[in-house]
């Protein structure tokens, strides 16, 4: 469904890798029906990709990001995003020198855009894990094996937090044979992996005409049986609705990977109704004690935000003893940052900045030390690839993505669109590595 009249912007400083690299930002906002606009006044969202840069260009980037400084000063639903090398480089300190800006993400994490863009973490200001999964995305003039299908927009939550029900409206599903006849069309020109979008995609369907009413795990059926479509993701889904039939899907549905992304937001129960998010700590784990159960090698995703007002040292705690029990395979971790016309805004007890990066840089290191232990479980395994393109660390290696979401440099010949069979050797928190099981070698 088209996002009606949202418009992007994008500026791009630098290296003809950052040109490529807003080519495919390009393709994943205009696949999620945004249209491009020549003024940056006139767009909704408001993205520059950086260079890890001269002082001259660095002093011309800082520039630029005061003019959309003053632009969202105007219109606070505008979204700015700073994207590329430098926002690497500083990491957190995006949002300590620049709090105006709502999104940062380094070159490895331009398909992280879109799932902020319709996350229920739209808000919230975000840090994150800088080196985790790069992917590939249809550029504006070429789709290549990968696509994005929306299959909702708007959204019936109303987390304390999130302007998305406000600035987006209610939540309306795409008829499930529309969206089937499109995937068709995109298994025809070689697709072979969809990833489908939506602010809450496991509510999809309950706002359709009876006789045309689908659920998210029938639709997801429906999506299996097309030929030619390899694997389907999806994102984002809320735990509220993360129901059985969906993760029996998980277990049943050959295509649909063995990935569930679970936001959590916090450990703790009482900032969750803080929070407005309609269930607590337990509720939570027993929706994770069900994917384990059903689908033993799940990876699982979350995302995180840390000092949320009234959020006391003993809340943290709590999300650090969630965040030790599940074990997740990564997590999407933001430091809150009040934005106008939301609940949070004028809510009492705002917790100090430096408490919250305190927070953030104990959470981070214990996301990653989990992750990386959650990472061992491949190695020795054969994993299939999706290759995506040369390895962006040595070029001579190639990447992509086994079905848990996990990338993978490996040798070998393998070409972009295929997969391939790889036997990891090794594994940090973020990355596999491997070697291309071939024909000779398997046989």
């Amino acid at each position: 469904m088209p996002t009606a009249g949202k418009t992007y912007h994008v500026t791009t400083f630098g290296c003809q890798m950052n040109e490529h690299d807003s080519e495919r930002m390009k393709g994943m906002l205009e696949s999620l029906g945004y249209t491009e606009v020549e003024e940056r006044s006139l767009a909704d969202v408001i993205l520059f990709n950086t260079c890890s840069i001269r002082e001259s260009a660095d002093n011309r980037f800082i520039a630029h990001l005061g003019e959309a400084k003053r632009l969202k000063s105007e219109d606070p639903t505008k979204v700015v995003g700073v994207g590329g090398c430098w926002a690497q480089s500083v990491k957190e300190e995006v949002f300590e020198r620049f709090p105006f800006v709502d999104v940062a993400f380094g070159p490895g994490q331009i398909p992280k855009l879109a799932e902020f863009l319709t996350s229920d973490s739209i808000t919230a200001q975000g840090f994150f894990e800088f080196e985790t999964v790069s992917g590939r995305l249809p550029m504006k003039r070429e789709r290549e094996f990968q696509a994005w299908v929306q299959i909702s927009q708007g959204c019936n939550c109303v987390c304390s937090y999130c302007i998305v029900p406000s600035t987006r409206g209610r939540e309306v599903s795409r008829p499930a044979a529309e969206l089937v006849a499109e995937i068709e069309r995109l298994a025809a020109d070689g697709v072979k992996e969809v990833t489908l979008l939506g602010q809450n995609v496991n509510s999809y369907g309950r706002d359709l005409p009876k006789g045309e009413r689908t659920t998210f795990s029938e639709l997801l059926a429906l999506i299996d049986a097309i030929d030619g479509i390899e694997r389907i993701r999806y994102t984002s889904p809320h735990p509220k609705d993360m129901r059985e039939d969906v993760i029996r899907a998980h277990a049943e549905l050959p295509s649909l990977c063995e990935h569930i992304h679970l936001p959590l937001q916090s450990g703790s129960s009482r900032i969750l109704k803080a929070m407005r998010r309609t269930y607590n700590r337990e509720r939570y784990l027993e929706r994770v004690a069900t994917i384990r159960e059903l689908v033993p090698d799940c990876a699982l995703t979350t995302d995180i935000i840390v000092g949320f007002p009234g959020e006391t040292e003993a809340d943290f705690e709590q999300t650090l003893e969630v965040v030790d029990q599940v074990g997740y395979d990564s997590a999407f971790t933001f430091i809150f940052s009040p934005r106008r016309g939301t609940e949070a805004a004028g809510l009492p007890d705002q917790v100090p900045h430096r408490v919250k990066v305190e927070r953030m840089e104990r959470l981070v290191e214990l996301v990653q030390r989990r992750a990386h232990e959650r990472s061992q479980r491949f190695v020795g395994r054969t994993m299939e690839v999706l290759v995506e393109g040369p390895s962006r660390t040595d070029p001579s290696k190639l990447r992509g993505r086994i079905r848990h979401n996990k990338t993978v440099n490996f040798d070998g010949v393998a070409q972009p669109g295929e997969l391939a069979q790889v036997e990891i050797g090794s594994a940090t928190s973020t990355t596999l590595a491997g070697e291309e099981l071939l024909l000779s070698r398997l046989g």
